[in-house]
């Protein structure tokens, strides 16, 4: 530890390696984890119903072991290792060549890269590690995001919950701070969700939003939220604009909000406060 304290590049070092070791767990959260909700809800459904679903194989984040999807090729540890393994196999399977995608290497590339960043912005302490586990659930759910529309509550919830437990002790912001940040950001966009609904008849955006905002009220305190709101809410009009015009996205599909909420909360962790100080006079 006294090592780590004296010699911050060695520190930044593993934790950038053991980001990348996350990011590849992290994949397979990003996989799994709405396929095991799915799972989860049809298996309520029957238990309404009065049936009985067929046995299945266990399904989990554990089990069973990663395989390719094409030929069901079991990954190999060799093949497993962080980047190198992608770069290595050129992006294919070692058994049917079909291709890799290049997001599995991004993921564990940008966790690792992020996770740097906030060993060297806080410094070997609490604030580091709270930090760090901030940006591997937004990362996640960034990710789930953009794939299926959900943020599930296993990870909106518990992420709510230790940002509150974090700043118990004034870590990141003070509890007050931290209390009126997590009811300021579910209500903020709960009130947006019901005005645009009246105006509209439509919803505009999901649940998921509202405790998404909640949670990063609750880790960065209240003071935060107009830049995280402000920020998300402006790339992602640019972003929708651009794929209505570009790639002529339907506009009656909706695009995922959750990603911009969760980069502008990373964005908030590293410059939020200086903003606030510059602009708003918040310290």
């Amino acid at each position: 530890m006294e090592t780590l304290q004296q010699a911050p590049e060695l520190f930044i070092a593993l934790v950038f390696l053991l980001g990348l070791m996350v990011g590849s767990f992290l994949n397979v959260a990003i996989h799994r984890l709405p396929r095991m909700m799915e799972a989860d809800w049809k298996s309520q459904c029957a238990a309404l119903n009065g049936e009985t679903l067929p046995a299945r194989p266990a399904y989990n984040l554990w089990t069973p072991r990663s395989a390719c999807p094409h030929c069901g090729h079991a990954i190999t540890p060799l093949e497993n290792i962080p980047l190198i393994s992608w770069l290595w196999l050129r992006g294919r399977c070692s058994a049917c060549e079909a291709p890799i995608s290049v997001r599995y290497p991004v993921v564990e590339l940008l966790t690792g890269l992020l996770s740097a960043a906030v060993a060297w912005k806080f410094g070997l302490g609490v604030a580091a590690l709270g930090g760090i586990l901030f940006v591997w659930v937004l990362v996640t759910l960034a990710f789930i995001d953009l794939d299926t529309t959900y943020l599930p509550d296993d990870l909106t919830f518990p992420l709510l919950w230790g940002g509150l437990l974090l700043n118990l002790f004034g870590t990141l912001t003070s509890l007050e701070s931290a209390v009126i940040g997590a009811m300021a950001g579910y209500l903020s966009l709960w009130l947006v969700f019901w005005l645009f609904k009246l105006a509209t008849g439509k919803e505009g955006m999901g649940y998921g939003d509202f405790k998404l905002l909640a949670a990063l009220g609750a880790w960065l305190g209240w003071e935060m939220l107009p830049v995280t709101i402000l920020l998300s809410s402006v790339v992602g009009a640019i972003v929708g604009l651009l794929m209505i015009v570009l790639v002529k996205h339907d506009r009656r599909v909706p695009i995922p909000f959750g990603p911009y909420l969760a980069g502008a909360g990373v964005f908030a962790l590293f410059f939020g406060r200086e903003i606030t100080q510059t602009w708003l006079g918040v310290r």
